[in-house]
């Protein structure tokens, strides 16, 4: 694996807390734009390199395959761009884990809605930045000073997450 400077331990548990935090993120297809969309993630803190969405089998994810999610964390503090496999999820369990009023709230029919397609997306490599920069590089830039080396440091690629 490459890694920036930056240290990849570190700014996957950042991503992760971040994410939890607000769990908002762009999920397309890769290849197809036109998919990109706002979803939210469900996340399992015991799970390891997987996410978990709830979406209808008429949408564009209905197709599976390669994906790519970018987020933007509370703040603009956290920033990431992800790819992974989409697949349907099968698992009562796990269905029942993260079904909550904020999902239902999409589907007429509840837990029984016949239009309810619940994917798994397994999680492939991540490109992580952090936004911050703290008070002095604010200053640096503000008064047209290089920057680059220090945001490098917050910054990370081809990481597993």
């Amino acid at each position: 694996m490459k890694y920036s400077a930056g240290n990849p331990d570190t700014l996957k548990e950042k991503f992760w807390l971040a994410l939890a935090d607000s769990p908002f993120l762009f999920l397309e297809l890769d290849g197809q734009s036109d998919t990109s969309v706002p979803m939210t993630a469900q996340l399992d803190k015991d799970a390891n390199s997987a996410i978990w969405f709830f979406t209808s089998k008429g949408s564009s994810f209905a197709k599976l395959g390669k994906a790519t999610a970018s987020f933007a964390g509370k703040d603009h503090d956290m920033f990431a761009r992800f790819d992974g496999m989409l697949s349907v999820e099968t698992s009562k369990e796990r269905f029942d884990q993260f079904w909550n009023n904020f999902v239902e709230a999409w589907y007429d029919g509840g837990k029984d809605d016949p239009d309810i397609l619940f994917l798994r997306m397994d999680l492939g490599d991540a490109e992580i930045w952090s936004g911050e920069l703290g008070m002095l590089n604010t200053a640096k830039m503000a008064l047209g000073m290089n920057v680059r080396d220090e945001a490098e440091e917050r910054h990370v690629e081809k990481v597993d997450i």
